[in-house]
């Protein structure tokens, strides 16, 4: 009850706002998974991948150089974006196949902020911040299989309940996708049921071939016709029909669209085969591309582009595959960083940040400051004229002056992050890996001695100057001690202190 009232509380102080709806832009937030830095050519002229919508977008609005999510994996960026908090002061891992909800009963997110300022919120696609699957499950289930493919069948679950503790229950009030391209139960979800029961157990046989890498498909309930191939077109019709149907409404909108792509399983449909030159992964960017032109068509046709933010992201670097992709296409999808999804290395972290926001960012600008998904809850909160409680967005900085050009930077620091114990810290140039090695994911000596890394030297820390070494392969540490122990003393103020959102530290 507590945390209920406090919720209804924050509704209250956010609601309060003297802006017309005429003065609310919409929002449509467009998130990547497991892309790359280098894999745009807007940010890499000699790509493999063709990416024209995306290319357009940032020739339309502000591209950021020196953008960051808050982690190297999947959930963890997600829930930093939403609720405008380092991921690591509350946990670190993927919210597991079946796993219940990241967040916190009551906590504000950026979708519940813009639902209490009257806006209409949606989520579709990949969701992978958890449900309270427990509640629907039947009390006499029983799990089947052995080890790692153990999983529920399909009969484990009353499949006509709602599935509470999900997207509408932290501020979205509509959700459609399969929440998790490769984890089950693998059927669509509308809102907070199953559009159609599964009635089997998931089997990749009965799906075409996939084209790069494996399946990585986590055993569980599947309906029978399920087609993974599918995701994609099925999410962009919907987002298509989301924007189309709002521009009839007067209330303005909050669309967060989270693809399922680039991540495993690779798996571009036919039409895309052969349009990159990185293999099946850059076509299937190309399609990530292709949706994103479709999406961002129906906006400007729809009559709503000249009132709409449009951010492009990614929730962290590309998966271990883009070493042989390297090797076979001559593609390194980081370029020009070192590291993949998972390391604390640039490449595990620094993606794509495109913001387009008319009358706001000036066309074609090219923005060299630090800034992080985590601040994107502040900057909304700001442009809208919403206090923001003062337990919410704890770490989110607000960009506002970045995008209207009035300011050269707004952060200096920014702590990066995907497994316990392993944390780096920035502080302006300088970057310090407060750890023996940046790397989790897997590491490759071909690699390494083909971009022209030294061996590791073995030390206990590992310090850069991002000025004139983004790739990292310059270890400062050893000639620069004091400058070790400042950013380990930063990094644990900024531990400690619980937050570091500038409206809270004055």
């Amino acid at each position: 009850m507590k945390l209920a009232l406090s919720f209804a509380l924050s509704v209250v102080l956010l609601s309060g706002s003297a802006l017309s709806a005429a003065d609310q832009p919409n929002i449509l937030i467009l998130y990547a998974d497991d892309l790359g830095f280098g894999d745009l050519t807007c940010y890499h002229a000699e790509s493999k991948i063709p990416t024209p919508n995306l290319d357009q977008l940032a020739a339309e609005g502000m591209r950021f150089t020196d953008g960051h999510s808050s982690s190297g994996i999947c959930t963890p960026s997600r829930y930093a974006l939403l609720t405008g908090r380092h991921h690591w002061r509350d946990f670190h891992g993927i919210v597991n196949a079946f796993g219940d909800s990241a967040f916190k009963p009551g906590q504000l997110t950026m979708a519940g902020m813009l639902k209490a300022k009257g806006y209409d919120t949606a989520a579709i696609g990949k969701w992978h911040l958890g449900w309270d699957w427990a509640a629907v499950r039947k009390p006499d289930a029983v799990q089947t299989g052995e080890g790692r493919r153990k999983t529920w069948g399909p009969e484990a679950f009353d499949w006509d309940k709602s599935i509470p503790n999900g997207p509408l229950d932290h501020g979205f009030n509509h959700y459609f996708g399969d929440t998790v391209i490769n984890f089950p139960p693998y059927c669509w979800i509308e809102d907070d049921k199953v559009v159609k029961a599964p009635d089997t157990l998931m089997d990749t046989a009965k799906w075409k071939p996939i084209k790069e890498g494996n399946w990585e498909c986590r055993p569980g309930p599947m309906t029978s016709d399920w087609d993974p191939y599918e995701n994609i077109p099925t999410t962009t019709s919907k987002a298509i029909d989301y924007i189309k149907g709002q521009a009839k409404t007067e209330e303005p909108f909050f669309l967060y669209f989270a693809f399922p792509s680039p991540h495993a399983p690779i798996i571009p449909n036919d039409e895309f085969d052969g349009k990159s030159g990185a293999g099946p992964y850059g076509d299937f960017v190309v399609e990530t591309d292709d949706a994103c032109g479709r999406i961002l068509a129906a906006l400007k046709e729809s009559g709503q582009a000249e009132n709409t933010v449009v951010i492009f992201s990614a929730d962290n670097g590309p998966e271990h595959y883009a070493y042989a992709r390297d090797e076979k296409y001559d593609h390194w999808s980081s370029h020009p960083l070192r590291g993949l999804k998972r390391d604390i290395y640039e490449g595990g972290h620094h993606v794509p940040f495109i913001v387009k926001w008319p009358g706001v960012t000036e066309a074609g600008n090219v923005n060299d400051a630090l800034v992080s998904q985590i601040d994107i809850m502040a900057t909304v909160a700001s442009a809208l004229e919403i206090e923001l409680p003062d337990d919410a967005a704890g770490d989110s900085h607000d960009l506002l002056p970045l995008l209207k050009g009035e300011a050269d930077a707004v952060r200096s620091s920014h702590v990066h992050n995907t497994y316990e114990g392993q944390y780096a810290i920035r502080e302006g140039n300088w970057l310090l890996i407060d750890h023996k090695t940046g790397y989790r994911s897997k590491k490759s000596a071909k690699w390494e001695k083909k971009h022209g890394y030294p061996a590791d030297d073995k030390g206990p820390v590992e310090l850069y100057d991002l000025s004139d070494d983004i790739g990292q392969r310059n270890n400062l540490s050893a000639e620069n001690p004091e400058k070790v122990k400042e950013l380990q003393a930063l990094l644990k103020e900024i531990q400690e202190r619980g937050v570091s959102a500038p409206r809270l530290l004055n």
